[in-house]
């Protein structure tokens, strides 16, 4: 399990337009917000990251980086970056599913062919939304078991607002007896 305030897992992985991404290098005054999507099969995913690339400027301007990033392939990854039609948004591809799951991702199997007729992969990780310090530690983080129901940008940027503002510290670090 992932804690705030404590570092993240490294992630390396390549991107499509922008060289490798490195967690560990990224040098946002203020961190990484990192999208993990299920791929390109799931239409609930094009919705939801056609919102995050709305917001990129927004992140930026509050001093965030941003990536998405999926365990399809570079053609799959592409392929849903060009649906969406980003521009600024960053694209990581090849996520191994052993790191997914040092993220804390659900794992799936396939259901055979989605609603919108593309082929689930034999094996995917389920949605995941982390902020990162650039120090590389967890500040914010949910993950899902279904596509359905994900945060919302504009209010992760709300929440970005305040807690520069108040110099809000991560929560829920407590990790001794209850």
């Amino acid at each position: 399990m992932l804690v705030p305030r404590q570092k993240t897992p490294d992630l390396k992985l390549p991107t499509l337009a922008h060289g490798e991404f490195d967690l560990g290098a990224e040098s946002s005054e203020r961190g990484t917000v990192i999208c993990f999507y299920r791929g390109l099969h799931c239409p609930i995913c094009a919705t939801y990251l056609t919102e995050f690339q709305k917001r990129v400027a927004d992140f930026a301007e509050r001093g965030v980086g941003t990536i998405a990033v999926s365990s399809d392939g570079e053609e799959r990854a592409r392929e849903m970056a060009e649906k969406i039609g980003a521009d600024t948004l960053r694209f990581a591809y090849d996520l191994p599913l052993t790191k997914a799951r040092e993220w804390g991702l659900y794992i799936s199997t396939s259901r055979g062919k989605t609603s919108i007729g593309i082929e689930e992969p034999a094996l995917f990780a389920e949605p995941g939304l982390f902020m990162v310090t650039p120090e590389q530690s967890l500040y914010y983080g949910s993950v899902q078991t279904m596509p359905f129901v994900r945060p919302h940008f504009s209010e992760l940027v709300g929440a970005l607002d305040f807690a520069i503002k108040n110099n809000y510290p991560a929560r829920g670090e407590y990790t001794g007896s209850v």
